[in-house]
């Protein structure tokens, strides 16, 4: 099984489960959740790209070591500004 491209092996499942099975601190995990990307709260925006445009887009945000979302997000900035 992997998880993110890496391996994960039976004794990290295994700890995993025994931690699940403990329980999670409820308030621990409400602070958590993704940063706001602007004014407030995201949308998510389905969009459609061709593989060319695709790869291109991966290129840029692997040279630049930003995700797609933070690449997509300034193209549009600087689009509309």
């Amino acid at each position: 099984m992997k998880v993110n491209g890496a391996e994960v092996s039976e004794d990290q499942i295994d700890e995993w489960v025994a931690e699940a099975e403990a329980g999670y601190d409820v308030e621990m995990l409400r602070k958590g959740g993704r940063k706001p990307v602007g004014d407030g709260p995201g949308r998510v925006v389905p969009v459609r790209l061709d593989a060319t445009l695709l790869a291109q887009l991966d290129g840029r945000a692997e040279h630049d070591h930003q995700s797609r979302s933070e690449i997509i997000r300034a193209a549009i900035r600087a689009y509309v500004a």
